[in-house]
């Protein structure tokens, strides 16, 4: 029996609910198997899921839900090709992000997100290979995906230099507090010895 979470949800496991149910809103799947996927990712249960969805996250993404579903209506219309699907996918979280329907996006990029993100670049890559995609469309995509997997790496080798740097700055902000405790001490200890001396 494996052990679900009762924690807190954090900014990152809500980015990743959303990016996930509004995946599968788009590509015309069901919330509910949205809710099963990001549990297996989080170690939490499908219920889990669909009540923080439910009760919090579906606020923040309004805008997103519409597109969405408008999307979803688009891609019923005509049928598409896994080469068409993959830039459609890549131009769709772009323009999402310009048009401001994903609301809660930071303007940094946060790295669980971006996994998400190169997990469904590769996906549709898998399916444009084996659907037969031209050489060159192919050769296009592995292209960006070695850029995005570079980008990745990069920006966890600067996540970890900030940690450090935080770590190091919070450390001399408590030697410093340490510090002036310590000439706040002593002031009024000397203040203290002036009041003896005065009343002798």
């Amino acid at each position: 029996m494996t052990a679900t979470r009762q924690d807190a949800w954090s900014q990152d496991e809500d980015l990743l609910l959303a990016e996930v149910v509004l995946r599968h809103i788009r590509e015309g799947g069901t919330q509910l198997l949205a809710f099963e996927e990001v549990g297996r990712q989080l170690s939490r249960t499908a219920a889990a899921c669909g009540f923080r969805w439910n009760s919090y996250v579906r606020k923040q993404y309004k805008t997103g839900i519409e597109l969405a579903k408008k999307q979803r209506k688009e891609l019923k219309k005509q049928p598409k090709t896994a080469k068409t699907e993959i830039n459609e996918f890549m131009n769709t979280h772009a323009q999402a992000v310009r048009n401001g329907a994903v609301q809660e996006l930071p303007t940094d990029i946060h790295l669980p997100e971006l996994e998400v993100f190169l997990q469904n670049i590769k996906s549709l890559y898998e399916k444009a290979k084996n659907a037969g995609g031209h050489q060159k469309d192919l050769t296009v995509y592995e292209d960006r995906i070695q850029q995005l997997e570079k980008q990745t790496y990069y920006l966890a080798a600067e996540n970890e230099k900030l940690i450090k740097e935080l770590h190091s700055i919070e450390e001399d902000y408590k030697a410093l507090i340490d510090i002036m405790e310590r000439a706040r001490k002593m002031v009024v200890l000397k203040g203290d010895d002036r009041h003896k001396n005065v009343k002798v």
